[in-house]
């Protein structure tokens, strides 16, 4: 597995936390025992801290997107994926779009229902369309 597909995964599993907790969670805490490298420790903090600052945006993005379908409503995992993928789209422009999309599909795939990849793939490429090809 690349680093930063197992960066993605740690993110989405504190980020998973962060939902269910109202906000509570310990990143330093969550990562102390994992034996992974510094890069892989580094991308995975700066990516849910970038969630984490840009959580209203990012969330207004996927109401936008999401008509009919309530954050609360939407399955924890698929939200999570979707905030991580979003964010990596739109403030991490050294990361290529597509990449950002194919990781989140198979990430959810793994963690999510046997719909999410579909479901995570539809919203990513229609954002895709629409914010990052304008940019």
């Amino acid at each position: 597995m690349g680093h930063r597909r197992k960066a993605r995964e740690l993110a989405l599993q504190i980020l998973f936390q962060y939902d269910l907790t109202k906000g509570e969670c310990n990143t330093e805490e969550f990562l102390k025992d994992k034996e992974i490298e510094d890069d892989i420790k580094e991308f995975t903090i700066r990516l849910k801290d970038a969630v984490i600052a840009h959580l209203q945006e990012i969330d207004a993005i996927i109401k936008k997107k999401t008509k009919g379908w309530s954050l609360k409503r939407m399955a924890v995992v698929d939200r999570n994926v979707l905030r991580f993928a979003i964010c990596e789209m739109l403030y991490f422009p050294d990361i290529p779009p597509k990449v950002t999309i194919n990781e989140a599909i198979e990430i959810a795939k793994k963690y999510g229902s046997e719909d999410s990849g579909q479901f995570v793939n539809g919203i990513l490429d229609s954002i895709y369309k629409e914010e990052c090809k304008t940019q």
